[in-house]
């Protein structure tokens, strides 16, 4: 860790608001961890994470629903969870680095490591369907088949939900099962034929049939998309999944959710956007405007990575490697050099996701069809944690409203 990550037995002390004896007892009992420092005096130095951590429980005790209200706010720890970690400007599934991952292993692999932490997914994919839920996939066909990427998602859950038994067996096995049903399933749904192979090569070759290239894009952008913390797609699912309803329930919680504004559906303000400037000459004029006016732009900044996202960063890297030349490459790059002298602010996934997108040709509504297949390995794996839990997620409300007479 930095030094920057930690404090001095004097601060930690302070913002505890203890004696320095209080302080030795905590690390005792082993509530904050300590290091040797790398000075002469070799002076030890406290954990920064684990000092805020507990001021924060401290807080709970004494003020118990003042805390809570501020924890549902953006950045405020709520539910324990082994599932991903974010930390230092990187993140990690169950430990492992995801740009790594991203650029080492199969979605499915990374489906299984998220649901059981294991690699290995050969004994999950391709799933063992039920007859009976096969054929309800071939009869919802026509109905997916005029509606948008996304849409489908939401049409097809409800459809198959009551003809796949075995999801209604909410044990840690059960659901890991369910959870590969479900992703070939959807996958199926925007590609119109049941996955012969991996899932991302199933979807290249509906999309891009002309490009096998492509088909390692798209595995990357579904591991990068897989998860994120508890993200509000991913607290919609843990409060659906508290409630004991089935994994496709809770990926249709998911789904409510990613397709907001302010969620995965800002995907579709950032390919807005690139068709707005039509060119990288359009890039300045639009992106000025758009500050003369007070208004964001798009696919940039966020709040987790001040130094940047390193989803977008590697979608974009990879992107503008296998597409040179192409009109949305050369869009992008443009922005990410307006935007750095403008504001500073770094490309986000939205922006990597819309890059692929565009510049690989894929249908419309690709961004957030691709975000949601790849979040629905999370979703899943946010469920069975919560399963686990058997406890249901209930706050209160403070009333602010009129009082009874």
């Amino acid at each position: 860790m930095a030094d920057g990550d930690y404090f001095s037995a004097k601060e930690a002390a302070a913002v505890l608001g203890i004696s320095l004896p209080t302080l030795y007892a905590y690390v005792s009992r082993g509530l904050i961890r300590s290091e040797p420092g790398m000075g002469k005096s070799r002076a030890r130095r406290y954990w920064q994470a684990d000092v805020v951590a507990l001021k924060a429980r401290k807080a709970l005790r004494q003020n118990p629903a003042q805390a809570a209200e501020s924890a549902l706010h953006f950045g405020s720890p709520v539910l324990a969870s082994a599932v991903t970690l974010i930390e230092d400007g990187r993140f990690y599934y169950r430990g492992h680095d995801v740009v790594e991952l991203a650029q080492s292993v199969s979605f499915e692999a990374v489906a299984s490591l998220l649901w059981r932490d294991s690699l290995e997914a050969a004994d999950l994919f391709p799933p063992d369907l039920p007859t009976s839920l096969r054929q309800r996939m071939a009869e919802v066909q026509p109905i997916l088949a005029p509606l948008p990427l996304f849409e489908r998602f939401q049409v097809l859950l409800p459809l198959l939900a009551s003809h796949d038994l075995a999801a209604y067996d909410l044990g840690e096995t059960a659901v890991i099962q369910s959870g590969a049903r479900v992703l070939h399933l959807l996958t199926w749904a925007v590609t119109g034929q049941p996955p012969q192979s991996d899932l991302a090569t199933a979807v290249q070759q509906a999309w891009a049939p002309e490009n096998p290239a492509t088909r390692v894009l798209l595995n990357t952008a579904l591991i990068m998309s897989a998860d994120h913390e508890l993200n509000v797609s991913a607290f919609a699912a843990r409060v659906v999944a508290s409630a004991q309803a089935n994994p496709y329930a809770v990926v249709q919680a998911g789904l409510a959710a990613l397709q907001g504004a302010l969620h995965g559906g800002h995907t579709e303000r950032v390919a807005a956007l690139l068709r707005e400037v039509g060119s990288a000459a359009g890039v300045r004029p639009a992106v000025a405007a758009r500050l003369r006016r007070g208004e964001a732009v798009p696919g940039f900044g966020h709040t987790l990575y001040p130094e940047g996202d390193p989803r977008g960063r590697l979608l974009l890297d990879l992107v503008g490697q296998a597409f040179a030349g192409e009109t949305a490459v050369a869009i992008v790059q443009e922005l990410e050099t307006v935007m750095a002298e403008a504001t500073g602010q770094l490309p986000t996934i939205d922006l990597g996701l819309v890059a692929l997108v565009q510049a690989a040709r894929l249908p419309a509504g690709a961004s957030l069809a691709l975000f949601a297949l790849g979040r629905t390995a999370g979703w899943v794996g946010q469920a069975i944690e919560q399963y686990k839990e058997d406890q249901l997620i209930r706050p209160r409300a403070r009333y602010v409203g009129k009082r009874p007479n």
